[in-house]
């Protein structure tokens, strides 16, 4: 028979670990069922490790810069600290025992397997630890999403690399190949390159991070090229080939690129085929589950995170998960909002955007106004001088006055975001903004002077 709860979580990354520990704390019986590690792709594979990795090669940049600004400097580039600060401080040689208890101590039941629906409220579970279980409450979704390979003719058949392997690799390679241009394969791209390898970057887009604006794109090309790294965008792979010692890419114009070890880094999706969705009359081939603002997909069905489709963000899953643990104990609070969804892709320079770009606001057919500002012409970006690349851009409603979107790159670029997030957020009117007062000498000033552009720009386009 099956065990009786109150709620079942399917998935323990970021948003379901959030869910389950906190209506496990309001009094809840809750069971967490994980198939593989509690806290998920973030803290094992993703946002933390990567972002001591990118530390580390932002290091070893910027004493790189010293000559001309500081003095001379040598660095010596060496990837052991690197590699053992991810396996003892981040993901504790990938066990997941903190997590767990962290979880079963708020008063949680975590169950190894994977779990699937099995009809409203009840869920089973696959693994040595399986069961079945009937919520009286309700059941969360929360399985996340996986790396989304193309069907690259002799790809499937080849070692390469996913996002897992480059953050465990103890030691650099070569030469690395990186298959996608967007945030993951340019940030793991020039952290691998700044501890010596040799790095082509391949994008089938005309230009890097094809989700940001144009301009960033550009600017971020021209920036990892100035480091010698070689980034190939309009360039779409034919094939890929394996020798047992290097890969090789077969672009369509015919070139050949080759390199020690292939990362791919082609976005990721979400797989709701395995859940059981069809046990509860929805969709188990659609793309995403589609949730109501109360993150609801059905009576007694709530999904949160990346199956949603809301962006495969950890500050997202989060957000969600906070709506979701309001809806199932029936407290007050607003519904979703993503107008203001930020994202950070963290290389050198930095690329920070909300809401969103020219393209998409113009798509939705709004009245379109654009402004523009670079840091180097900043009185802060004149006197940072050495790695002082960037860019503000702000999408402006011009037929309600504020802001929709806007794109902060630069050095620390999605911490000047903060403030233009709040905007798009609030909608604050654009007018409102031009008069605020702006401190000196700062890289959010730069705000201002995209501000000022945007203002000069009478007629919207």
């Amino acid at each position: 028979m099956a065990e009786q709860v109150d709620v079942v979580v399917i998935g323990m990354g970021p948003g379901g670990e959030h869910v389950a520990g906190r209506l496990a704390e309001s009094g809840l019986s809750v069971v967490g069922v994980e198939a593989e590690l509690v806290g998920g792709e973030c803290p094992y594979w993703a946002c933390i490790p990567s972002k001591m990795m990118i530390r580390a090669g932002n290091l070893l940049a910027e004493a790189r810069r010293v000559p001309g600004m500081a003095g001379s400097a040598q660095v010596a580039a060496d990837w052991a600290p690197v590699a053992a600060r991810i396996r003892d401080e981040a993901t504790d040689d990938w066990n997941d025992r903190v997590a767990a208890d962290r979880f079963t101590g708020k008063g949680g039941v975590l169950v190894r397997g994977r779990g699937r629906l099995a009809g409203p409220g009840r869920v089973e579970v696959d693994g040595p630890e399986g069961g079945s279980f009937e919520a009286r409450i309700g059941v969360v979704l929360a399985t996340g999403s996986r790396p989304q390979i193309p069907p690259v003719p002799g790809l499937a058949d080849v070692p390469y690399w996913t996002n897992r392997d480059a953050i465990a690799a103890k030691e650099p390679p070569a030469s690395l190949l990186v298959l996608g241009g967007g945030a993951v394969g340019v940030e793991l791209a020039q952290v691998y390159h700044r501890f010596g390898t040799a790095v082509t970057v391949v994008e089938a887009m005309d230009t890097l991070v094809p989700a940001e604006e144009p301009e960033a794109g550009e600017l971020l090309a021209q920036a990892l090229a100035a480091e010698d790294v070689s980034p190939r965008t309009g360039a779409r792979v034919a094939a890929v080939r394996h020798d047992g010692e290097a890969f090789t890419l077969t672009l369509e114009n015919g070139e050949e690129l080759t390199g020690d070890q292939l990362l791919v880094a082609t976005g990721r999706k979400a797989d709701l085929s395995a859940l059981g969705l069809e046990t509860v009359g929805l969709d188990p081939s659609a793309r995403s589950l589609k949730t109501d603002g109360r993150m609801l997909a059905a009576p007694g069905l709530w999904g949160v995170g990346d199956v949603t489709g809301h962006g495969a963000f950890t500050h997202v899953a989060m957000y969600e998960a906070e709506i979701a643990v309001r809806s199932v104990l029936g407290d007050p609070g607003p519904d979703a909002d993503y107008r203001a969804l930020p994202r950070v892709t963290f290389t050198d320079p930095e690329i920070g955007a909300v809401g969103l770009t020219e393209r998409q606001a113009r798509e939705k057919g709004l009245p379109v106004r654009t402004g523009c500002s670079r840091v180097p012409e900043s009185a802060r970006g004149w006197i940072h001088k050495a790695g002082n690349e960037g860019l503000v851009k702000l999408v402006e409603d011009s037929g309600r006055g504020v802001l929709v979107g806007a794109t902060t790159m630069g050095p620390t670029g999605g911490e000047v975001l903060y403030g233009l997030a709040v905007a798009v957020q609030a909608e604050v009117p654009v007018e409102t903004l031009r008069h605020m007062i702006f401190a000196y000498p700062t890289f959010h000033r730069g705000v201002e002077d995209a501000l000022r552009d945007l203002w000069s720009k009478t007629d919207p386009a």
